[in-house]
């Protein structure tokens, strides 16, 4: 598929206002304690404008622009495949280069894991990009139809294993629970962990990130990161990733993801705090709520974005973030870790949610500045060139 000036600046413009989105929902994990994601009862105070910054959050952004962004990896996956020669005698074979991308990924993945912040999800989009590849060559409604049951996967087991919590043994149970709500002594800890230096850390840092890479990946990111791709693959194939269908196709998507998405997010929110975080209701319900309306609002986001470009909206500043959004996404770690970890400012559970929306707007101008600046120079972002060519080298 041919890539022409408003499809590269639709595609580019998507990907920035999918880094920039996950941006405030990841702020909750490198400013709060590991609970507070999913209980924000754990941490801070949930009144006046703290409440409505934690339920725009929860309602907008949290697991929305994390789809955008595994449905345009899988949209990357089939520009990759459209690249060079794909036969085995070829130096520089699309499925030899693109093992190496993931592979190569996956290292990267590994290190911001371990060494910087365990949310990484890069490992995940490596590992499913590795599967979702080989489909690449189904028709849209192939690629569709997969990734939609793959998504129903996660959401069925999601189901079992609340259904099964009663019947779960008493010590299990009772990790589960320390872990959705932790003792004030367990919440001291790993307070003073993040306070503390790069070293003390690791306790803390490097069992939640294999537990994202171990269990959390088994039960729900692979069906649902992989699920996401192969429904970005078939959408790209249909031109709805690249801004070539009709305003009118646009309006409706974002019309229909908003309508469905907003008002099941917003009751899942407010089901969620009305009965004071229950577990159990999370588990059968919550979990349920969350998902699916993460993946209509998502939509939603996309139909908008689309419709703006369509419209006219060049997004220089924002589509030049997109260009580079590997890197974006490390260098938000970078802030952020040092903004709040003990290696640097050590504000860790120091800054309520007005503080830390006014630290995302701040990082939001950094990168818009910094983006728009690299990509007048450079065609793209300085981790993608490395990452890129360490490839390329690889694959010879």
């Amino acid at each position: 598929m041919p890539e022409g000036p408003s499809r590269i600046t639709a595609l580019d413009a998507l990907r920035g206002v999918g880094v920039l989105g996950i941006l405030p929902v990841h702020m909750q994990s490198f400013a709060m304690v590991v609970a507070a994601r999913v209980n924000p009862s754990v941490s801070g105070d949930l009144h006046g404008p703290n409440g409505w910054i934690w339920l725009a959050t929860a309602v907008l952004a949290d697991g929305k622009f994390l789809s955008i962004f595994a449905m345009l990896f899988g949209a990357g996956l089939l520009l990759l495949s459209g690249r060079g020669a794909d036969g085995p005698d070829s130096p520089y074979s699309v499925e030899r280069l693109h093992r190496r991308r993931m592979a190569l990924l996956l290292g990267i993945g590994l290190l911001h894991a371990y060494l910087l912040w365990y949310g990484d999800m890069l490992v995940t989009f490596a590992l499913c990009g590795v599967v979702v590849f080989a489909l690449r060559a189904l028709p849209p409604r192939g690629l569709l139809a997969r990734g939609v049951l793959a998504l129903a996967c996660a959401s069925l087991i999601a189901l079992g294993v609340g259904l099964s919590l009663p019947w779960w043994y008493s010590d299990t149970k009772a990790r589960f629970v320390q872990v959705w709500a932790p003792s004030r002594e367990m919440v001291d800890r790993e307070i003073a962990a993040y306070r503390g230096g790069w070293r003390g850390q690791m306790a803390y840092r490097a069992p939640e990130a294999f537990q994202i890479e171990t269990s959390q990946l088994v039960l729900r990111g692979f069906w649902q990161t992989g699920g996401l791709m192969l429904v970005g693959m078939g959408l790209f194939k249909q031109g709805v990733l690249s801004g070539t269908r009709s305003a009118r196709f646009y309006l409706a998507m974002t019309g229909l993801g908003f309508g469905l998405g907003l008002p099941i997010a917003w009751y899942g929110a407010g089901r969620a705090r009305a009965l004071d975080w229950d577990l159990a209701d999370f588990m059968l319900a919550g979990t349920q709520l969350s998902y699916w309306s993460d993946l209509a609002v998502g939509l939603g986001w996309i139909g908008l974005v689309m419709l703006l470009c369509r419209a006219g909206w060049r997004a220089k500043a924002v589509a030049a973030v997109g260009r580079t959004a590997l890197s974006n996404y490390l260098l938000q770690t970078v802030l952020c870790t040092t903004i709040f970890y003990g290696h640097g400012l050590g504000l860790f559970a120091r800054v309520d949610r007005v503080g830390q929306l006014l630290i995302v707007l701040g990082i939001w101008i950094v990168q818009l500045a910094w983006s728009r600046w690299w990509t007048r120079r450079f065609a793209v972002g300085p981790v993608e060139w490395a990452w890129r060519r360490a490839a390329r080298v690889a694959a010879r």
